[in-house]
């Protein structure tokens, strides 16, 4: 991917809500990045070359990995933000604002979880270079995250771009990370609390479409445990064609539907055309008590949740 012909686009689409995917006025949006052959002319909705560094592009044992600096310069959402690329598409795996602590992206999102939940650590399976974990660890002082990544090469290009050393410093004691299979992942005597961003080739992973993955996940939970997952939409875009965003969705909601029945939330970004969507396990919380509980920013996605269908 050669500097001179290498633009970000991003699709986003006005909301009346609260900071998400952009953080220019009201809004919720829908974040999909990769790699255009465009001219160095600023676009509608798209970087232009001179204000976009690449600061390391490699493949690694299962993922093609750059991470890509956005000027503050930049007349654009993501001025003054760090980007971890994966997979040839290029879909957005982990972002890092370097001056501001909240990313206006479904990372926020992750981080509404821990007040939901009863005391315990949280897991995180598809650690990435640690987006969500950083949030999370400086919003609630109380809470221990254990990540789970398959791709040691990923977590190291966090610990070098991504402040990830820096948080493992500052909270050396709250949080640990794992290389290996996330689905395997399991604490003695459990999680208050799971994360799932799992995908692979720019699509999610074909065990989130399987009924027994579900199964598995909800026995590793404590009592009053849930799950949040990132079950990606159409602005997923992946390297396999036949692997449809929105297929993958709606097929990954249907199989925790059967595993938890009239305890799955759905929280929708973006329009029809360029969606993307955050599942929730368990019975819905109160509302109230809920925004109590976080910081100002993100009190305004309690209200986006709706009950899947089915």
């Amino acid at each position: 991917m050669g500097r001179r012909n290498m633009a970000i686009i991003i699709s986003y689409h006005k909301y009346e809500c609260v900071p998400l995917l952009h953080p220019i006025n009201p809004r919720p949006k829908p974040l999909s990045s990769k790699p255009h052959q465009t001219s160095t002319k600023t676009q509608d909705d798209g970087i232009p070359v001179d204000f976009v560094k690449i600061l390391v592009k490699f493949k690694s044992r299962h993922n093609y990995i750059r991470v890509l600096e956005v000027s503050r310069k930049a007349d654009h959402p993501l001025r003054g933000s760090r980007l971890l690329l994966l997979d040839g598409p290029g879909n957005i795996h982990s972002i890092n604002f370097l001056f501001r602590t909240f990313t206006d992206t479904y990372f926020d999102v992750f981080a509404t979880l821990p007040p939901i939940l009863p005391p315990g650590p949280i897991g995180v399976l598809g650690f990435g270079a640690g987006s969500a974990a950083k949030l999370i660890l400086e919003l609630y002082p109380e809470v221990v995250v254990h990540g789970w990544e398959i791709d040691s090469a990923v977590v190291d290009v966090g610990r070098e771009y991504f402040e990830l050393s820096k948080i493992e410093m500052l909270h050396k004691h709250r949080i640990f990370i794992y290389i290996g299979n996330a689905l395997n992942a399991s604490l003695r005597d459990g999680f208050s609390g799971i994360l799932v961003d799992l995908f692979s080739k720019g699509s999610l992973i074909p065990e989130l479409q399987d009924p027994l993955t579900w199964e598995k996940l909800k026995k590793r939970l404590r009592k009053g445990g849930r799950i949040m997952v990132n079950v990606g939409g159409r602005c997923i875009e992946a390297e396999d064609s036949k692997r449809d965003g929105k297929m993958l969705m709606e097929d990954t909601l249907k199989a925790m539907h059967e595993v938890f029945p009239d305890q799955l939330y759905v929280l929708s970004l973006g329009n029809r055309m360029d969606d993307s969507s955050i599942a929730l396990t368990g019975d819905f919380p109160n509302s109230n008590v809920w925004k109590k509980a976080m910081p100002k920013p993100l009190k305004g996605y309690v209200d986006m949740w709706t009950p899947f269908g089915g």
